[in-house]
Order: structure tokens, then C-alpha cells, then sequence
């Protein structure tokens, strides 16, 4: 088995466990492949919202299994609740051994202060074209299954494949005239609340980023998704880079739900790697 690379931090997002679009099987791989010593699963992991108990396949297990499996060999694992796994944010603050439950993570990380979250609070989109998300959600599974067909024929005939689903939110996103450009106000935030670093998922555009506000430069960061980037965060020798994971099949995006909470600033947690 080759050897597993050594990380401090992997943060992954938009997993979307439950629906046909996950790609599970290139996730396990991935994790199999790395050994953080911090995991960050910044939301949406479960796909509670799409949830059917006639499709949760063994793959969908693994991924489960895997970081349970990580948790146990001490891996320090922090989940972040995301829309699409809201009912899980009453359990905000829920700690066991090596393994958190909350909706945000703020970590000093080598001298720079480090927000994570989902990132849908401030989706303003999404907030005020909720009929959408859920017109887009529930149409889901049927959408892919005609894009496989589709893409099945394609790629008979030699024609590059489509991703319908990418095709419907860019075009939902565009018809929304009051529109948000959420890159800009998820770092203007980070900035007035003094973090160097925010970190998100949610609109599963996998990004590293350096924004400037009022001459205070803030790094942001976007792990994507495990539907149709397949991509991940990772932290090391004091760099951030983005993973993204070889594509084999065609994958799709989903659309998100709003959802609303309030935020809060504790002084966080401070880690220097190499830790002691």
C-alpha cells in the first residue's frame, strides 16, 4: 500500500453522501491516500435534506467508515454543518474525545487567524430564491439519471461530455438579478473581523485566493466539492493548496437551501506546526 502523505490540515466539503452524484468511491481513495493530523469536513457531508433510505450505497458507508477510522487513529476531526446537513447544527458545540460538532472553527493557524464554515448564511441568493433551491433539489436524482443517458449516448458518438445540472444552476444563478458575489462578501467579513484566513464550501467552487480590503490582505479559500470538482483543501509547510482528485465520470452540481443562524466570535484555537 503506498505510503500516505502527511498533512496538517485536509478540509473537504459538499460530499453530498446520499445522492447519486457523490462520488464516494474517489473519496475513500483520497483519504486512504492522506494522513492529517487536523480534518476539517466544512458541511454538507450527509446530504440530510435528499436523504432516501433506498439509496445509501456501500461506498457511502466507507467514507463513514474511513473517518471514524481516522478519528480513532487520532486524527482530530471537525465537522461543520452546512444547509444540506442542518438538523445536524442542534448539536452545535457537541464534542467527543478527538471529534467536534459545530457550525463554525476558528484556529490560529502558524500565526494567522483561520475562520472555517459552510459559507450558505451568506449566500444571499439562496436567502432570497429559496423556491429555487428546492425546484432544483427535488428534481435532483432524475436529472442525473437523464445526464448519464445523455452522456452515454455522447460519448458513443466521441462527443465530450455535459453536466446538465452545472448548466441549470448557472443559469438559476444568472435569471437572479439580486445575485450576491459571495467570494467578496465572505472575505470583507473575514476582514472586518480580523481573520487572515475564511475558508469555505457551499458553492462548490473550489478556489485559493488573495483579496485585498482597505489594505488588508485576506487569503480565501473554497474546497469545492466531492459531486463535480472533487477537490480538497490541504495545509502544510506553512502553504495551503488545492488537491483536486483525477475525474473518471461525469459529475454534477446541486443546488443549496438557505438557511439562517447567527454568528458568533470566540478567540478560537491556536496550533503551530510542526506541534510539539
Amino acid at each position: 500500500m503506498p505510503e500516505k502523505r502527511p498533512l496538517d490540515i485536509a478540509v473537504i466539503s459538499d460530499v453530498h453522501l446520499g445522492i447519486y452524484g457523490c462520488h464516494a468511491k474517489e473519496l475513500v481513495s483520497y483519504l486512504d491516500s492522506i494522513d492529517p493530523k487536523i480534518l476539517v469536513l466544512n458541511g454538507d457531508i450527509i446530504d440530510i435534506w435528499q436523504f432516501s433510505k433506498r439509496y445509501f450505497p456501500k461506498s457511502h458507508t466507507k467514507v463513514i467508515r474511513k473517518i471514524l477510522k481516522m478519528i480513532g487513529k487520532g486524527t482530530e476531526v471537525y465537522y461543520l454543518t452546512g444547509n444540506h446537513d442542518e438538523s445536524l447544527r442542534k448539536y452545535a458545540g457537541f464534542e467527543l474525545s478527538n471529534f467536534t460538532i459545530d457550525n463554525k472553527l476558528i484556529l490560529e493557524v502558524d500565526g494567522k487567524r483561520h475562520w472555517f464554515f459552510h459559507g450558505d448564511v451568506y449566500d444571499i441568493t439562496m436567502k432570497n430564491s429559496k423556491w429555487l433551491a428546492k425546484l432544483g433539489g427535488k428534481g435532483y436524482d432524475i436529472l442525473i439519471i437523464l445526464n448519464r443517458l445523455v452522456n452515454n449516448v455522447l460519448e458513443k458518438m466521441g462527443r465530450e461530455k455535459m453536466s446538465f445540472s452545472k448548466k441549470v444552476k448557472e443559469s438559476v444563478k444568472k435569471a437572479v438579478t439580486f445575485i450576491s458575489d459571495f467570494e467578496q462578501t465572505v472575505a470583507e467579513i473575514a476582514a472586518e473581523k480580523n481573520f487572515d484566513v475564511v475558508c469555505c464550501g457551499h458553492i462548490h467552487q473550489p478556489v485559493i485566493k488573495e483579496m485585498d480590503f482597505e489594505g488588508r490582505k485576506i487569503t480565501y479559500l473554497n474546497s469545492g466539492d466531492w459531486v463535480e470538482s472533487l477537490t480538497a483543501l490541504e495545509y502544510s509547510q506553512g502553504n495551503w493548496d488545492l488537491y483536486t482528485h483525477p475525474v473518471t465520470k461525469t459529475v454534477q452540481v446541486i443546488l443549496e437551501e438557505e438557511e439562517e443562524s447567527v454568528i458568533e466570535w470566540p478567540d478560537g484555537k491556536v496550533i503551530t506546526f510542526p506541534s510539539i
